[in-house]
């Protein structure tokens, strides 16, 4: 069965399922009487979304009938369907989906950031799409929060190495590592193009580093994955290193990096960081937080500007 004909009899499901939960009360009408039907009714559904009665039938009963975002939106909006729901609906309806604007993720539940501070001492972080960082584990703020990162005050990434010396930069082989994350982040920024998030932080880190608005004028695409890489450190030098990338239910285009050594040479050097972490620069939690908190105040005020 072709994927379109398997789709239509699930989304006719979906629809039939979502509405049955739906009350009169829940929309603001009134029962009515003779009602047979544990939820709203067909009729009513289309009334609400503003289409017409025979076109939502069709749409749910599967026949193969096109479907715009904006009426998909109003049936969602109708039948109370939360964001999985909805892009869920957008799947079935075979509608390309498009998250609302700027819902990056920009925060952890503490289950998660209890999952990274288990991981020390593999230094671990929770990035979005956008690679602003969003939780950090004690072995991550060892080996990258050196001091000029955190005077720069981004906890973003890309920001970091675009704008950090070379001197104190902690990736080895710039000219190779940095136009993969790169072409990682474009990968993700095509289904958010126009967004003015994203708009205003290609912008404002184009502006801030040549070098990155070169790179990003090349077009090149990536999806994130497994990468060997070499950091450097003040205090122990060289460690070289694999990042795994893991997705995080519920957190939609999050997800948890952990860097594990490739030698026991890099190992035994991640352990004399963590050995000697109290005598280093690494600030303390409540000092990163707060580095955050100043990001994400500023971020609003440039996305949301006064009249």
């Amino acid at each position: 069965m072709r994927t379109t004909q398997r789709r239509r009899p699930e989304l006719a499901a979906f629809l039939r399922n979502r509405r049955a939960r739906v009350t009169p009360a829940d929309v603001g009408m009134p029962p009515g009487l003779r009602r047979r039907t544990p939820g709203l009714r067909r009729e009513e559904v289309a009334q609400i979304s503003g289409v017409g009665v025979t076109w939502y039938t069709w749409l749910e009963q599967g026949r193969p009938i096109n479907a715009s975002a904006q009426v998909l939106d109003a049936v969602a909006r109708t039948l109370r369907l939360d964001p999985p729901e909805r892009e869920h609906l957008y799947r079935l309806a075979e509608v390309p989906f498009e998250p609302d604007p700027g819902c990056l993720t920009q925060t952890v539940a503490p289950a998660i950031q209890g999952v990274i501070d288990a991981l020390d001492p593999l230094p671990a972080a929770v990035y979005n799409s956008r690679y602003d960082v969003l939780a950090t584990n004690p072995a991550y703020r060892d080996l990258f929060l050196v001091p000029e990162a955190v005077r720069i005050g981004v906890p973003n990434v890309l920001w970091t190495l675009f704008t950090v010396s070379e001197e104190a930069c902690p990736v080895v082989h710039r000219e190779r590592e940095l136009p993969l994350m790169v072409a990682t982040l474009r990968s993700s920024y095509g289904r958010h193009v126009g967004e003015p998030a994203w708009e205003n932080f290609i912008r404002r880190l184009s502006a801030a580093s040549p070098h990155f608005a070169e790179v990003w004028a090349s077009g090149e695409v990536i999806p994130p994955g497994p990468r060997v890489k070499t950091f450097r450190h003040l205090a122990v030098g060289e460690l070289r290193m694999t990042s795994q990338s893991l997705s995080i239910d519920g957190m939609p285009e999050c997800r948890i990096v952990v860097y594990t050594p490739e030698s026991e040479e890099a190992r035994g050097r991640l352990g004399l960081l963590r050995e000697t972490r109290q005598r280093l620069w690494p600030p303390s939690e409540e000092g990163v937080a707060e580095i955050v908190r100043q990001w994400q105040t500023r971020q609003w005020q440039t996305e949301n500007p006064a009249p």
